[in-house]
């Protein structure tokens, strides 16, 4: 049996300056997001350089690895892999 992935996404190694829209528009083209969460710095107000993707369905979240995985983007290589449940 195939190990589920589910709908949501971890996403490191951004750049400091991304924002949640750019983060959003970057996966947009794979589905529907639903959620973006950019973990922040609240010291300096800039991201930490991670932050969550969530989508529609766990077909569009794996295009979305599969695409997004070893990308670079804004001069930096990103990873994007299904986020851990902290249940």
């Amino acid at each position: 049996m195939a190990q589920r992935i589910g709908t949501k996404l971890f996403v490191s190694r951004l750049s400091f300056y991304t924002t949640k829209d750019q983060l959003k528009n970057l996966f947009s083209p794979f589905g529907q997001v639903t959620e973006v969460n950019l973990v922040m710095d609240s010291r300096t107000g800039r991201t930490k350089g991670f932050g969550f993707v969530s989508y529609q369905s766990e077909n569009e979240a794996l295009k979305a690895i599969k695409a997004m995985n070893g990308r670079i983007i804004a001069g930096r290589i990103i990873f994007v892999e299904p986020a851990k449940d902290t249940r």
